[in-house]
């Protein structure tokens, strides 16, 4: 389904596709409104420490405000993001992740995440582990009964780790029964408008409140790591530049259902 070798193909230094170009078109792309009320229970799995905040965090937090558990699952602790730092070495910048991963989402409402350690950059070679562990979350923590939303990163998104955690993710719902949603990422980044290898006919649209996108921009601005650069030094440049957020951090959130 997916092309994991997009985000790479399309460098993060290129801009992608401008938030103007994505607002002009969205406008006249009608699609439904997620059923919150449909949903019982919500596991988000990110492949990386700050990917659930960006792609939901509006949707986590509307979710626990009106009461609905929702539990996080980390699966890397992200200590690949600038592999050459001359500043922080991958222990000391995926401590550095946890952290802020932490913090933003207690500001979101939501728990501390349940974290897999499986390494960042490597989630395809352990994508069965990362299936058997999920299906054992889900039985453990989900009741008999309980609609659960299982809410992955797109199978398609053009990222590797984000790919494979969300076959490992459709692989446990279709274990376990539950229904599975995607949230793109990098796919705002990559793609264009109409994109053929993009199902929009499956969007559903989130246009939450001022209060709750409010909390989404605190939160986003926890992942310092991510969006300032470590040092003056090329390596240590910022993973998420004020074009990238403006497209994840719109008044809308939207998922593949």
């Amino acid at each position: 389904m997916g092309n994991g070798t997009r985000f790479r193909d399309t460098p993060v230094a290129a801009r992608g596709t401008p938030e103007e170009v994505w607002q002009s078109w969205l406008g006249s792309v009608h699609c439904p409104p997620i059923p919150l009320k449909d949903c019982d229970r919500m596991v988000v799995v990110a492949p990386h420490p700050d990917d659930e905040v960006l792609g939901v965090g509006a949707l986590m937090a509307t979710t626990a405000t009106a009461g609905v558990p929702v539990q996080v699952v980390a699966v890397t602790d992200g200590g690949a993001s600038h592999p050459q730092s001359p500043t922080l070495p991958p222990a000391a910048l995926a401590a550095a992740r946890i952290a802020e991963s932490n913090r933003a989402t207690a500001l979101l409402g939501v728990g501390e995440p349940l974290r897999f350690g499986l390494p960042d950059g490597g989630v395809s070679a352990h994508e069965h582990e990362l299936t058997t562990r999920l299906v054992d979350v889900l039985t453990a923590t989900c009741r008999a009964g309980e609609r659960v939303w299982v809410l992955a990163t797109w199978r398609g998104d053009g990222h590797p780790d984000h790919e494979a955690t969300g076959r490992a993710a459709a692989e446990a719902c279709s274990i376990t029964g539950h229904r599975m949603v995607e949230y793109p990422v990098w796919m705002w980044h990559w793609a264009r408008p109409g994109e053929a290898s993009v199902p929009w006919n499956r969007i559903r649209v989130l246009a939450p409140t001022a209060d709750i996108l409010a909390r989404k921009r605190r939160a986003v601005d926890e992942f310092r790591t991510q969006i300032l650069p470590l040092s003056d030094d090329p390596r240590d440049a910022a993973i998420l530049p004020p074009w990238v957020l403006a497209r994840l951090m719109r008044p809308t959130e939207r998922v593949l259902w």
